[in-house]
């Protein structure tokens, strides 16, 4: 006689299975797409929420931080969408896409130049485009990844931009999600670029939040993003991840290929979200290619910032470099896992990747594990880590000029985050990036003086 072991279910992956029973028959897609989904979230459910004990998981245990689900976002109705258009009518980018609560909302969208085919998910996988339907669901790519698979069974919509085989864009195409829902609700997105050979774009991700009641709710985001960059293109990617939620969750997958000869560079900016994991699973599939990652993360109270890269280098001669930046106060906490794996056949492979943090409290915490598989001997690969505190020197120095104190942290600050900002390329974008580095200083600052004249008056 032996006893069958029944893993417990958290509240949360209760609510998961229910919610999926109750939509799958009305989510998109032919018989083709249901049989994926069916097959994805059954493959989420034996493994359930990441945990500590899953190795790539270890430092941003899901299942306790996420004990409870929220139910699944519904479309925006007509008077969320008028409001929105008036706000885009005021202040919007030239070239945008919008997704409103993880739906396409191609009426705030705007037209694409030449050369470039914008649609929604929900209308690809409802008329089964099989070439784009198989990219979709290719699972060589964060295939093994509960989130991921959780994902694809519960998508709702998302945008498909395909570019064709020499297009050249230089004014930045704004992808634009924004949170509408008057109530707590999760999204599940999933979009794809294709750049075609020879061609080149900027795509660059925003978040917004669209009213103050939509500020004050703590939303359950799963976006997949997978990219495909083809021979000699070019795609520059950055996102600025920011909201106003302190119980909010944002999981956020890149899945991308890169060509021979390609370049694909990423940078992101995190702050003011409660627990964010953005997890990047790339693939070198041509010799001679480039891609970079950067990012600063800025976090406060107990705000919880992951950052998980596997880079495969499968072609030869190909170069990745990954660089991000923690500033981190209060009791927020810092994860960077990156993973160079280097095939047999990738000689020639350059790889390097660092994680620098600034902790400026005692209870901030930084979790750094760089990785290095290589099995080719042809190479040079390397990684690096540093945790610490601002230079005690360089705040006397700046105090000795007449800065307060207040002012001495922000102006190092800058510099340390900002380095990595000036790198995007686009004289458009580093503003903005700036700015909202700027706004998160200044808050610091403003925080700082409050509880300095509380202790005063007490």
């Amino acid at each position: 006689m032996s006893a069958e072991i029944i893993p417990a279910r958290t509240p949360a992956e209760v609510f998961l299975a229910s919610a999926f029973e109750r939509s799958k028959a009305t989510l998109p897609g032919n018989a083709k797409v249901a049989k994926w989904r069916e097959d994805t979230f059954r493959r989420f459910y034996a493994a359930g929420l990441p945990h500590r004990r899953i190795e790539a998981w270890h430092y941003t245990d899901l299942r306790s931080l996420m004990r409870e689900a929220l139910p699944v976002a519904t479309p925006p109705d007509e008077t969320a969408i008028a409001a929105l258009r008036e706000t885009f009518a005021a202040d919007a980018p030239a070239l945008r896409l919008v997704l409103v609560d993880g739906f396409f909302a191609g009426g705030l969208s705007t037209p694409m130049p030449d050369g470039i085919r914008v649609a929604s998910l929900a209308s690809v996988l409802s008329e089964g485009r099989l070439e784009l339907i198989a990219l979709l669901a290719s699972q060589d790519l964060g295939g093994e990844d509960p989130i991921v698979a959780l994902n694809a069974a519960l998508m709702q919509d998302g945008i498909i931009i395909e570019v064709a085989d020499g297009t050249q864009v230089a004014e930045p195409i704004h992808l634009i999600h924004v949170t509408a829902s008057p109530t707590a609700a999760a999204h599940f997105s999933r979009s794809a670029v294709i750049v075609g050979a020879g061609a080149a774009i900027r795509l660059a991700e925003s978040c917004h939040s669209a009213s103050p009641v939509a500020k004050a709710c703590a939303s359950q985001v799963n976006a997949c993003l997978t990219v495909s960059v083809g021979d000699n293109a070019r795609l520059a990617h950055t996102a600025m991840v920011t909201g106003h939620s302190p119980h909010g969750v944002r999981l956020e997958t890149m899945l991308a290929r890169v060509g021979q000869r390609a370049k694909f560079d990423s940078f992101a900016l995190v702050s003011g979200i409660g627990l964010v994991r953005r997890q990047t699973f790339l693939r070198f599939e041509g010799a001679g290619a480039e891609a970079s990652f950067g990012g600063a993360s800025l976090l406060g109270g107990r705000e919880h910032a992951d950052t998980t890269l596997l880079v495969e280098h499968m072609a030869p001669a190909c170069r990745s470099r990954e660089t991000y930046k923690y500033i981190l106060d209060e009791e927020a906490t810092g994860i960077f896992q990156g993973k160079i794996h280097v095939a047999p056949k990738a000689q020639k492979t350059d790889g390097k990747m660092l994680s620098r943090a600034v902790l400026l409290s005692d209870m901030a915490a930084m979790n750094n594990k760089p990785e290095l598989e290589i099995f080719a001997d042809d190479v040079v690969c390397g990684h690096g880590a540093t945790c610490g505190g601002l230079d005690a020197d360089q705040l006397f120095y700046l105090q000795t000029r007449g800065l307060p104190l207040p002012e001495a942290e922000a102006l190092l600050l800058e510099a340390f985050a900002g380095e990595l900002i000036d790198g995007i390329g686009d004289d458009g974008l580093i503003h903005e990036f700036r700015g909202q580095l700027r706004i998160w200083l200044a808050a610091r600052r403003h925080a700082a003086k409050a509880a300095n004249d509380q202790m005063e008056r007490a």
